[in-house]
């Protein structure tokens, strides 16, 4: 079983590093507005369409981009640009205005004829080399524009940190170096094999770099955390002297293997689930995220059994317990004593765990969607300090640029440049546009482009009215004929936020949905699933409000160097809602398996709930912080939809797991008592019968000297405690 990991890692990782494919920085939909504007230019004026390095200059303090030293340092290195592996223009800033009203900032656009995604790395590289004589002249000079979007990456010293944190948790909770080792080896193992396939994939379809990061960064916090369940489970049973090593390990896959198993399958699920938005990037992403779990999964019950074949005795705690009449006693943990003050007043810890959870909620009322703009990169990259320059010499909205693309094929020849020049007159006229450049008429005289630069900035609520005010001019054009779009970086951003904000409640229907369903069939209860439900949109919602108080208010920008404020991300709340559903059902299976177990041999509700909580608390918490760890150091990384994803999960599940399940389900479960656990017989029939809590395994042997016995057990009699 080792060697065909080893030769399946092999083979992955030979595909992956020879045939991947260049992974996108863009996120576009097909099928929204300024997509088609995009595909409309591309067909009928190529030029319009190309990608753009927007070169911007400032000149030394006293002196100004015009004066002749300036000015000839400045026309060398554009000759040198136009010269550059697929330029087709390169603008002079003096002839086409491109000059601040002081003189002390200019800019010159290199227009590539491919699109922005498909300029390569080297052609840019090749443009940041050529302008190097202007910083030898004393100029400050930086490079934005639409083909400068950076390359998302991970693998940083931030994301080594969380490794080892979870690292020193695994020992601290294991309590052996060896045995902390193995969920990092083996979880390592599957996220490679995971991100190299990703990679594979990416050389046949579009990828955006984001998705691999979202495949690293889940592959590795839900393997480590299958790994433990599954190696606590075994130790836990070898703490008996008389249990044997092959014996236990075939028991803890049978119970926790199979926890994992159907804890996974939801988060699989829940990933997969992303393809109902129908939007391809995001379906890409669920994708990629989705099998990595699975591999995760998979590594949890057939390679990781298989090295503890290896380790054997090895992994059998050193101090094994001794029987004794008060083996079977439970546990005087501090698991135990938290679950006995919670039930204590379960109404008062269940309303002000809920009164809290909105309160960390209520942020997310104000939220905008959006896609960050260069502002939103680190203060250090060029792209962030070209976004200032240009703002200071050009005024806010010049970094959220609107293009205006008329198809006038339709309008007669006649009466076309009337309804162009009419609809200039309109867009001047609005009180949130500074500045409207003349009709550039494409080669075939189709089609009409005029640029648009508002007085907001990108990210600014005013930005998105004033496109929507300009699309409300649509109807005017079409009645003479014509088709009016609205394109560029701001307005695809816009579009894709509206379309994600749009897709936002189905999704969250249909995982509410799963989860009940999922949780019907894994507890035999309908309260049970109902209560999951609820505790899960409340960690959603707090998640989404502490992300809006840090990224859109501006809390705390210094601590995680958060660059800029801005929108959130406006496919976070999708990808937070796919991903923290499948674990926050990760802990809640653990736990609830756990009471489930107990209750089926005791039927005491309240002493079901202490048991379990205190037997699978020092896992969960184990787990949770190991997770908190690893997403926490992505919120480190520069790009900034990265910081953002790993904060909100960090967020989600830190609170998923200590507030909702290791606080308020026990409070929920305690009140409900019997009622938990209670089914209608038609649904009861109805539904498969899952055995995840290995209630059915044989006992252990010496343990069932009566096979008579055996065949008169309950049907879901629970597995002897080893």
């Amino acid at each position: 079983m080792i060697a065909t990991w080893i030769l399946l890692l092999a083979v992955v990782g030979g595909l992956g590093a020879t045939l991947n494919g260049k992974t996108s920085t863009q996120f576009t939909i097909p099928g929204v507005e300024a997509q088609e504007a995009q595909d409309l230019l591309k067909e009928k004026f190529p030029p319009a369409a190309g990608g753009v390095v927007r070169i911007v200059v400032a000149a030394p303090e006293g002196r100004t981009v015009t004066d002749p030293e300036q000015r000839k340092a400045l026309d060398g290195v554009l000759r040198e640009a136009a010269t550059v592996e697929g330029v087709i223009d390169v603008t002079r800033p003096t002839e086409v205005g491109a000059v601040s009203s002081d003189r002390t900032i200019a800019y010159a656009d290199v227009r590539f004829q491919n699109e922005a995604p498909e300029v390569t790395e080297e052609a840019k590289e090749e443009l940041a080399t050529a302008v190097e004589p202007l910083r030898d002249a004393g100029m400050q000079v930086e490079l934005g524009g639409s083909a400068m979007l950076p390359q998302t990456e991970a693998g940083g010293p931030a994301e080594l940190v969380g490794v080892v944190i979870a690292f020193v948790v695994l020992a601290v909770t294991l309590g052996s170096v060896v045995a902390a080792g193995l969920p990092l080896l083996t979880a390592l193992l599957g996220v490679a094999v995971g991100v190299l396939g990703t990679m594979f994939v990416s050389g046949f379809v579009e990828m955006t770099g984001t998705a691999t990061v979202l495949a690293l960064m889940i592959g590795l916090a839900v393997g480590i955390d299958y790994a433990l369940f599954v190696i606590s489970r075994h130790r836990e049973q070898l703490a008996d002297p008389d249990t044997d090593w092959e014996e236990s390990v075939a028991r803890a896959t049978a119970t926790a293997g199979s926890a994992v198993v159907f804890a996974g399958a939801t988060v699989v699920i829940a990933l997969a689930a992303l393809a109902i938005t129908g939007i391809p990037f995001l379906t890409i992403m669920g994708l990629a995220g989705a099998v990595t779990v699975l591999i995760a999964v998979l590594v949890a019950i057939s390679l990781l059994p298989a090295v503890l074949g290896v380790f054997g005795e090895r992994m059998r705690p050193r101090h094994p317990r001794r029987k004794s009449k008060r083996a079977n006693r439970t546990p005087g943990s501090w698991g135990l004593a938290w679950v006995r003050g919670v039930t204590r007043t379960p109404a008062v810890v269940l309303v002000a765990g809920v009164l809290g959870l909105l309160a960390l909620a209520l942020p997310a009322k104000d939220l905008r969607l959006g896609l960050p703009s260069y502002a939103s990169q680190p203060e250090s990259s060029t792209q962030h300090k070209s976004f200032d320059l240009l703002t200071e010499g050009f005024g806010p909205g010049f970094n959220a640029t609107l293009i205006t693309v008329v198809d006038t094929e339709g309008i007669p020849q006649n009466e076309r440049q009337g309804t162009v020049t009419q609809l200039r007159g309109a867009l001047v006229a609005d009180k949130n546009v500074a500045a409207v450049s003349p009709p550039v008429a494409g080669p075939s005289g189709g089609v009409v482009v005029m640029a648009v630069m508002p007085k907001s900035s990108p990210d600014a609520e005013a930005t998105t009215d004033l496109v929507h005010r300009m699309r409300d001019k649509a109807p005017e054009i079409a009645d003479a004929g014509g088709t009016l779009y609205v394109t560029g970086q701001t307005a695809m951003a816009i579009d894709v936020a509206d379309k994600l904000g749009d897709a936002l409640p189905l999704f969250i229907g249909v995982i509410v949905l799963l989860a009940l369903v999922l949780l019907a069939i894994a507890f035999r209860s309908v309260l049970v699933p109902l209560k999951a439900a609820l505790g899960f949109l409340l960690s959603v919602g707090a998640s989404l409000g502490a992300s809006v108080w840090v990224f859109q208010e501006g809390h705390l920008n210094g601590l995680l160097d958060v660059a800029a404020v801005g929108p959130v991300t406006s496919f976070l709340p999708i990808l937070l809602t796919g991903v923290l559903f499948g674990l926050a059902m990760d802990y809640e299976v653990f736990l609830v398996s756990r009471m489930r177990e107990h209750y089926e041999h005791s039927k005491d509700p309240a002493e079901a709930i202490a048991r379990g909580v205190s037997s699978s608390a020092r896992v969960i918490v184990a787990a949770a912080l190991i997770m908190v760890a690893v997403f926490g150091g992505f919120v480190f990384n520069e790009d900034p939809i990265v910081k953002a994803i790993g904060f909100s999960l960090a967020f989600g599940v830190f609170i998923d797991a200590f507030v909702v399940r290791m606080t308020l389900v026990p409070a929920a479960m305690a009140l409900l008592g019997r009622r938990a656990w209670s089914m209608p017989r038609w649904l009861d029939r109805l539904l498969p019968d899952v055995d995840i809590e290995g209630a059915r395994l044989p006992a252990p042997a010496g343990r069932a000297a009566d096979p008579e016995a055996e065949e008169e057990a309950p049907r879901r009699e629970p597995a002897a405690r080893v």
